[in-house]
């Protein structure tokens, strides 16, 4: 049986496609010496209002309605215990893996997620509760893995500079999405409004000016005695200039600036980093930078040798492709009428 095998660190793990991830009515004692995921798993990230067991609830409640898995209670003895096991269908990295594991809580206490070096498996000995949790945990995890995957690529290609993701996330899922992330190996951009000033565009117009907007959140953050890092967005090069003047004669909070669209795209597919590579010369490390726009995993790698910090991409979130993975407690079949499909 292939598993889920171990890559960089006890948080971060690899799938093959054809992988076959054991879900068993086991004890919870490993041969292996499996531990409890819990003493491994990457944190979600903080947020002060985010409710992670609500938006489980929530998710569990539009699948169950007001009478619940009608076809699993006319099917399944509510006592039958089974082995069911997760298939990747598709390369990727794995990420829920301690969401699935609050799901599958939720749904029945008895289970619990366990993982060994090179393998991970749930244990439950009802089949009635895997299969009334079987669709919300594969939703959570093939979204998950899905957006880790993609942030590994990103930013192995993106080194020396930093991957980050955007707020353009599913809307009620934006810890998950940012979760994800950093299962990756990205770091997570502001979590909301609430826990970063970041000037755009729009600030700046309303402002009157790039500096107009700067002094009216030096003096609103000074006001409600507020500490927190500020990010201002600038297009041109003159704007760079226009911030570097102003935060070398003024006590600002001022302490990342984004270059936005300042990487142009060409007409043979590839991309022109000029604008960017003079933009990080003219700050030469008094502030960290942000390199937003044009950004792919085709062109992350030539904007990430420019010198920037940091690069922002919100595909890593909005443009998502669910990982293919299943759940299956008959996995023969399954894999035949996947090797039928091609999807095997």
């Amino acid at each position: 049986m292939i598993s889920v095998s171990r890559l960089l660190s006890p948080q971060f793990y690899a799938i093959q496609q054809r992988s076959v991830v054991k879900m068993s009515a086991s004890a919870t004692q490993t041969a292996g010496g499996g531990v409890s995921h819990g003493s491994m798993a990457i944190k979600p990230p903080s947020h002060p209002t985010y409710d992670l067991k609500a938006v489980i609830e929530l998710a569990l409640a539009e699948d169950a309605g007001d009478t619940g898995d009608v076809t699993c209670m006319a099917t399944i003895p509510f006592d039958m215990e089974v082995e069911a096991y997760f298939l990747a269908k598709e390369d990727g990295i794995v990420a829920g893996i301690a969401l699935a594991e609050m799901i599958f809580e939720q749904v029945d206490p008895i289970l619990k997620v366990w993982i060994c070096l090179v393998k991970v498996w749930e244990s439950n000995r009802n089949a009635h509760k895997i299969v009334v949790a079987e669709r919300v945990v594969l939703n959570f995890m093939q979204r998950m893995s899905c957006i880790a995957t993609l942030t590994k690529l990103m930013a192995d290609a993106a080194y020396p500079a930093r991957i980050l993701e955007t707020r353009k996330t599913a809307p009620g899922l934006r810890l998950v999405d940012k979760w994800a992330v950093l299962i990756g190996g990205g770091k997570n951009h502001r979590m909301g409004l609430f826990d970063m000033v970041m000037i755009k565009d729009n600030h700046i117009s309303a402002a009157g000016g790039i500096i107009n907007a700067i002094k009216s959140v030096d003096e609103y953050l000074t006001l409600k005695n507020l500490d927190m890092d500020v990010e201002v967005e600038t297009r041109t090069l003159e704007e760079v200039r226009e911030v570097l003047e102003y935060v070398s004669g003024s006590k600002t909070r001022v302490s990342r600036i984004m270059l936005d669209n300042m990487v142009v795209p060409l007409e043979n597919g590839d991309v022109d980093v000029t604008m960017l590579e003079d933009a990080v010369e003219l700050i030469s490390g008094r502030v960290e930078t942000e390199a937003s726009g044009n950004v792919t995993i085709e062109t992350v790698h030539k904007i990430g040798q420019s010198g920037v910090t940091f690069i922002s991409s919100g595909a890593l979130t909005h443009s998502v492709k669910a990982l293919d993975i299943s759940l299956k407690i008959d996995t023969e079949l399954a894999l035949e009428v996947g090797r039928r499909t091609k999807r095997a």
